[in-house]
């Protein structure tokens, strides 16, 4: 089977006193999530999870409608920072030089109250089960790039704390599962659709 991770398209700033941000799609994100769905128009999928949170479940919408298939929302797919107050594109925090910035790319600060390893557990069991439930299918799941790494790093036999790596706004990594348990990187950060749109795509790049 393929199995499809999306990152989700770029959200808003939302920073509270109390409460829990989980923010919406910025304008240029919904515009993100519509290309993806455009590329991803010739090819056969069974079926399209998400993340519960609203960046990911934007995200998959403009596929879902596309494709005539029901978003399903796994909640052990959500990022590790879900509850938190305040999002803040990691560009942003890239660019003021936030210390949650420096954080990240040592591999200390998750965001979350769960540990690395718990999140790692946490994600891995998750998708494996979607794998589990879809022998044979395409299946595309929109999530977060945190879930990215973990997965991914997962599979290349990397600790928690090695995982950190990019994955641009609606980029697509896809994995080749067999049901004898082989997992197998087909492609990362797979960003096509963004390609000359002008739109933003991560730390550095613009389509």
């Amino acid at each position: 089977m393929e199995l499809m991770l999306i990152r989700h398209g770029l959200p808003v700033r939302r920073e509270l006193s109390e409460g829990i941000a989980d923010p919406e799609l910025a304008p240029a994100g919904l515009e993100q999530a519509r290309h993806l769905a455009r590329y991803l128009d010739s090819e056969p999928i069974d079926a399209i999870y998400s993340s519960p949170l609203r960046r990911a479940r934007q995200t998959a919408l403009p596929l879902s409608e596309a494709k005539g298939l029901p978003i399903t929302v796994v909640d052990d797919v959500a990022e590790s920072d879900r509850n938190s107050s305040e999002y803040v594109p990691i560009e942003e925090l890239k660019a003021t030089n936030d210390p949650r910035w420096a954080a990240m790319v040592r591999g200390d600060w998750v965001g979350g109250e769960e540990s690395l390893e718990q999140f790692q557990h946490r994600v891995v069991a998750a998708v494996e089960g979607l794998i589990d439930a879809h022998p044979g299918q395409r299946i595309a799941v929109t999530c977060h790039g945190g879930v990215i790494n973990m997965y991914l790093a997962h599979i290349l036999g990397l600790g928690p704390k090695q995982s950190l790596f990019y994955p641009n706004y609606t980029s697509i990594h896809r994995v080749a599962a067999s049901r004898r348990g082989h997992r197998n990187v087909v492609t990362m950060n797979e960003t096509s659709h963004l390609r000359g749109t002008g739109l933003p795509m991560g730390l550095v790049q613009q389509g």
